[in-house]
């Protein structure tokens, strides 16, 4: 079975794709995206599979 790690980013609008490129390179799977606490921001939820 597999277990899973999971991961809150901060993401800035102007920067969003740079910011998922470097998680996903380290084996971050993005599985949502929801607003921040103001417009410029928004919060990403990651996960990926635990080493073990």
């Amino acid at each position: 079975m597999t277990t899973w790690e999971y991961a809150t980013v901060p993401l800035l609008v102007h920067v969003t794709k740079q910011i998922l490129d470097t998680w996903g390179q380290d084996g971050w799977e993005l599985v949502q995206v929801v607003p921040g606490p103001n417009s410029e921001s928004m919060v990403a939820y990651l996960k990926r599979p635990k080493a073990g």
